[in-house]
């Protein structure tokens, strides 16, 4: 296990409270929490950040989810779990996490449009750009996932 190379809450607080606050605004959008969740635990699968897919996964079982749902979501396109509204959200999660290694965001954002109006389009993209910034910061700075997590979290 690497030891992280500094540690993000005693650093940058004014940036830090910006990032807590982009994530709070995220959650209180007219997405809905188990939604948001879902796109966090996806993106946060994808780009291989433990702290975030605990931290993601535990809100989510905390709201009532299934875990046998939630394991499905690396496999969310040949899971039966996932509603249309939530496929089209993890279907974009993962075309704009792709980016810019790879482009296939035209059919995502087409099945996108049948689920969302442009609001919401928005609301998840954001959604998706913000996880994706706290999993560079958690990789990248190699914060440890906490054996024990904090109270409260």
């Amino acid at each position: 296990m690497q030891k992280a190379r500094l540690s993000l809450f005693t650093q940058a607080p004014v940036i830090l409270k910006a990032m807590i606050n982009l994530s709070g605004a995220v959650k209180q959008s007219s997405l809905g929490p188990r939604l948001v969740e879902l796109v966090n635990l996806r993106v946060s699968q994808v780009n291989g950040c433990g702290v975030c897919v605990d931290m993601h996964w535990r809100d989510l079982i905390k709201q009532g989810a299934d875990p046998r749902h939630l394991n499905a979501i690396a496999g969310w396109r040949e899971a039966p779990f996932f509603d249309a509204r939530e496929r089209a959200a993890l279907r974009w999660a993962d075309a704009l996490n792709a980016l810019p290694g790879r482009d296939d965001t035209d059919a995502a954002y087409a099945e996108l449009r049948e689920q969302f109006g442009e609001n919401e389009i928005a609301e998840l993209t954001y959604a998706v750009t913000t996880i994706r910034a706290w999993n560079v910061i958690n990789l990248g700075l190699r914060n440890q996932l906490p054996e024990n997590p904090p109270p409260g979290m």
